[in-house]
């Protein structure tokens, strides 16, 4: 249970130092596009081979698709919800974020990591190790989103206080996802630990054509494309040899 725990608390932890490279370190947009880019790639990877391929190997297509496509619809619909009230920025590296943004993009924060980490500690049901590559990818993609969103909070004139305050409160509450992942998902069936993982994979891939990839070709340009591949087939190696 408490391995659970851990593991989500890795992945989240890279949230927080992403944002303390963008706090204390030089990083130039350019470059917070292109690990965005290998971020969504990786990620990307991680929602089709980790989730979906999985999910519909036990549970069947059926479960598979429901829940992949409710999770698209679900994150859809809280994504228009708040986009009007700053979230829309949180992984925006540019722009200027209102001040009474700040819940929005905490909330928005939640919304992507919360799947993620429900999954981390789902994929430690029945057996001893956890999904490697699935804590790979969410680390790795969170860095980017750290890196971005307290770029964008910095211009906003954020304290930096309240930048890692905020961070550290995704990173308790990825840390709870995972724990609740194990906890709540261990005696459930088959099929519905398959639905609850491809409505994780869902939200996953649309969060990320919705937010992470429109911010890297913004930052990268036409390369985002080749470096997105390349963390996809990043994934698939580590699926393959994990």
């Amino acid at each position: 249970m408490w391995h659970a725990a851990f593991w989500g608390a890795v992945s989240g932890s890279a949230v927080l130092l992403g944002a303390l490279g963008a706090l204390f370190l030089p990083i130039k947009n350019r470059w917070i596009g292109f690990i965005m880019a290998f971020g969504t790639g990786v990620l990307m990877g991680a929602a089709t081979f980790e989730l979906l391929e999985d999910s519909a190997h036990d549970g069947g297509v059926k479960a598979t698709g429901i829940g992949f496509l409710i999770g698209a619809i679900v994150f859809t619909i809280f994504d228009y919800l708040v986009s009007n009230k700053g979230k829309i920025q949180r992984k925006r590296s540019q722009g200027d974020l209102a001040a009474s943004s700040g819940l929005a993009i905490f909330a928005g924060t939640i919304m992507d990591a919360i799947p993620e980490s429900i999954m981390i500690g789902a994929s430690l049901i029945g057996q001893q190790s956890v999904s490697f590559l699935l804590v790979v990818s969410i680390f790795i993609s969170n860095i980017p989103e750290g890196l971005s969103s307290t770029t964008g909070m910095k211009k906003s004139n954020y304290s930096t206080a309240k930048i890692i305050w905020l961070w550290i409160a995704v990173l308790a509450i990825s840390t709870f996802a995972s724990w609740a992942g194990f906890f709540f998902l261990d005696d459930v069936s088959a099929a519905t630990q398959s639905a609850i993982a491809a409505f994780a994979g869902g939200g996953i891939v649309a969060m990320i054509a919705s937010t992470m990839m429109p911010e890297a070709y913004e930052e990268s340009g036409p390369i985002t494309g080749l470096i997105a591949a390349c963390g996809l087939f990043i994934a698939f190696l580590l699926d393959q040899f994990s």
